[in-house]
């Protein structure tokens, strides 16, 4: 039995980072080696060391929402926040609410003049089903009212919204952003492509999911949420032929990894597709497809924490947290980064 406990740690408050580097690219950078086992300390600039010409270095290019939303109900004037997860039908929204208990089927939350938002369906754990009602294009309402959503854990204000943005992100629709590709400035990136390294894209929208820590004892029972992913020919079609020369797939943040495995555990190789993906990937897992990950610090007893524990092993993993930990490397989204090769 594969047993929760076994993926916590303690870690001091002080040790999770509660706003970005003025720098994207100063971050500090964990190398963890897993056939030697092991560990070296870096900056993040130092990666170029780690990457080789026609390497593939897979990254996902989902843009985070501004779904953090204040509005009062109708009725009552009552004051509610709302997060919207995703789309599930036309301008058809699973949300996170705020007080949840006030909200039941038929509330009408009212935003602004071009935004209002009607419960049709009472889920569990604080998740309501909204119809949306607005006026004109929905993001562009959303920039104008909605602000960032931050993990719980971040309790500063963040001053430039576009910091909780890789540079790379492109299509819009996460609930949280893809963490490990925060490190890249548009400086680095072109630093690594002009070494010959290739560039493919994913997407996969990133949910809230992400930060729920396990609560079943026995990890093999847990069900996992499902995210939205996205891959078109073009980059398939970089990354099978990465493959089929024997050439590496890095892999930036774990939303890449089970975008990939989640494919090829589909159909066998990597190729052009779309859907939702529930992959869970903790040890005994067989990756197909990545040979190295790129990925931040994550949660004790999270689903991310048992994806790098699959890559490289439970123990070396726990090896490398303790000694981050005593190095007083920074945890989390706005934290330090980590390289297992």
């Amino acid at each position: 039995m594969n047993k929760i406990d076994e993926y916590d740690f303690k870690l001091d408050d002080e040790l999770i980072a509660q706003t970005p580097l003025k720098k994207r690219d100063e971050s500090r950078l964990l190398v963890l080696n897993r056939e030697s086992e092991t560990i070296e300390h870096k900056k993040f600039t130092d990666i170029l060391d780690y990457l080789d010409k026609d390497d593939v270095l897979v990254l996902n290019n989902s843009r985070v929402l501004p779904a953090r939303l204040f509005g009062q109900k109708k009725d009552t004037a009552a004051n509610v926040e709302v997060l919207l997860l995703k789309e599930t039908a036309t301008d058809i929204w699973q949300c996170m609410c705020k007080p949840a208990k006030r909200i039941k089927v038929g509330t009408i939350i009212h935003f602004s003049e071009e935004l209002e938002m009607e419960c049709l369906e009472v889920l569990e754990e604080g998740i309501r089903v909204f119809k949306l009602y607005y006026q004109g294009i929905l993001y562009e309402t959303l920039e104008k009212l909605g602000t960032m959503p931050l993990p719980p854990y971040i309790k500063e204000t963040l001053a430039d919204q576009e910091r909780y943005q890789t540079i790379y992100s492109k299509i819009k629709g996460s609930a949280a952003a893809p963490t490990a590709g925060l490190h890249f400035s548009e400086e680095l990136l072109e630093q690594i492509i002009a070494k010959g390294v290739e560039i493919a894209n994913v997407t996969l929208h990133v949910g809230l999911g992400t930060f729920k820590p396990v609560s079943v004892e026995d990890i093999d029972k847990h069900k996992m949420h499902s995210e939205y992913y996205y891959l078109d020919e073009k980059n398939a079609a970089i990354i099978n032929n990465a493959k089929a020369n024997n050439k590496r797939i890095i892999s930036v943040g774990t939303t890449t990894t089970r975008t990939l495995e989640s494919i090829a555990k589909k159909h066998g190789i990597i190729k052009a597709d779309s859907g939702y993906t529930d992959i869970f990937i903790y040890p005994g897992f067989k990756f197909e497809t990545i040979d190295v990950q790129i990925t931040n610090f994550h949660l004790p007893k999270s689903t991310l924490l048992m994806l790098v524990s699959a890559f490289a092993s439970k123990e070396l993993i726990m090896k490398a947290y303790q000694e981050a930990i005593k190095e007083r490397y920074r945890f989390f989204s706005f934290g330090d980064c980590m390289i297992i090769i």
